[in-house]
């Protein structure tokens, strides 16, 4: 469940906010944050259009094996990585849209009006009951985060990851390691969660206990209904998703997309934020991220160019994000190292779940006896 339409921090952030659509001062926020990067838009489009500037071509091929050596060149301390719904197909989530085995498809037993009103607010607001029924079956903690998300903390270990801005909202990417000031989650989260009334705020703990009771999650204070904080359609992208945007591509030396079709906006349009000497890598089951030359220019797709005459700077490898992680990983001599952390943090993971499901099982044990001995009292 990944692609849902959407504390120290360093220095040049602001404090996320949470995209609360009734609360003007949310709103005007984000807009404004949106209204000021207008300009690159505009800049980039009389750039383009009357030929001023020539951008630098930074790699020496436009191949895996030329993005590797731009990585190791030490030139490349930037890197943003742009990731959606199938960095986590692996891990035993289904994405949004493939024609069979996608989460839209197998929507019909909630039977609704059609498959992307479960995460329409307004239908939300009035029947609750299918998504926190989804959620159930797909609830962050019940997967493990995949050899695409190791690649991205071993990007961070290494110096290299600027920031991950994800369109997911299972958080595998915390769970791999990448912390707030790493993670521009762009669509929202289930880490936390908030009455849509009196906005009192509730942790994962909570909102898990609640959606596998089988329970409606509502607010101990007012009685609403709690939302995990994604952002459904018709609700703003968190403020911080647009000022971290202004100040992060701009210094971007490598943008690596990995595993979106690059169709939601306005997150697609971040491909088009980078310099234009800036190299972009696509790793996916398919290309992305080509638009109409004209709306390439505004930003609407980000115009990616894999094979025209012209391209200079676009690479697309073809295949899983795994297997392109893994096949980056070995040339940059990360291989091992990579394989490694991925057994050690899985296996981390499992040996916590045995020892929930024994505290569970011993508890569980404790109560069954402890009724007789109460009923003998009696």
């Amino acid at each position: 469940m990944s692609e849902a339409s959407e504390r120290p921090k360093k220095e040049e952030e602001e404090e996320e906010v949470t995209a609360e659509p009734e609360e003007d001062s949310d709103d005007s926020s984000g807009e404004e944050a949106a209204g000021n990067t207008e300009m690159d838009f505009l800049r980039n489009l009389f750039s383009s259009t009357l030929g001023l500037g020539s951008p630098e071509k930074v790699l020496d091929d436009l191949t895996l094996e030329g993005v590797a050596r731009y990585i190791k060149s030490g030139k490349c301390k930037n890197i943003i990585c742009m990731v959606g719904a199938g960095i986590s197909t692996s891990a035993g989530i289904p994405d949004f849209r493939s024609p069979e085995t996608g989460l839209y498809a197998n929507l019909q037993k909630y039977n609704l009006p059609y498959p992307e009103a479960i995460f329409q607010i307004d239908y939300f607001k009035k029947h609750p009951e299918p998504f926190f029924a989804l959620a159930r079956e797909l609830y962050p903690g019940q997967f493990k985060p995949t050899i695409c998300h190791y690649f991205m903390k071993l990007l961070k270990d290494k110096g290299h990851l600027r920031r991950c801005y994800s369109q997911n909202i299972d958080t595998l990417e915390r769970v791999a390691g990448l912390e707030g000031e790493d993670l521009i989650e762009a669509h929202g989260t289930f880490f936390t969660s908030h009455c849509v009334s009196c906005s009192k705020e509730f942790n994962l703990d909570w909102m898990r206990d609640q959606i596998f009771s089988d329970d409606v999650p509502r607010c101990d204070g007012c009685s609403s209904l709690v939302k995990p904080d994604i952002v459904f359609f018709g609700e703003n992208l968190p403020v911080r998703f647009f000022t971290s945007m202004k100040m992060d591509f701009p210094r971007c030396d490598l943008l690596i997309v990995m595993g979106t079709s690059l169709q939601v906006q306005p997150f697609a349009g971040l491909v088009g934020r980078v310099s234009k000497s800036c190299p972009r890598l696509l790793i996916n089951m398919e290309k992305a991220g080509q638009a109409d030359p004209m709306l390439g220019l505004l930003g609407f797709g980000g115009g990616m160019d894999f094979e025209s005459d012209k391209a200079y700077r676009d690479v697309a490898h073809i295949s899983t994000c795994d297997d392109g992680c893994l096949a980056l990983a070995e040339l940059l001599g990360w291989k091992e190292e990579l394989t490694e952390l991925v057994k050690k943090e899985h296996g981390r993971i499992d040996s916590q779940d045995k020892r929930e499901k024994s505290k569970g099982a011993a508890a569980n044990e404790s109560s069954a006896s402890e009724a007789p001995a109460a009923k003998k009292e009696e």
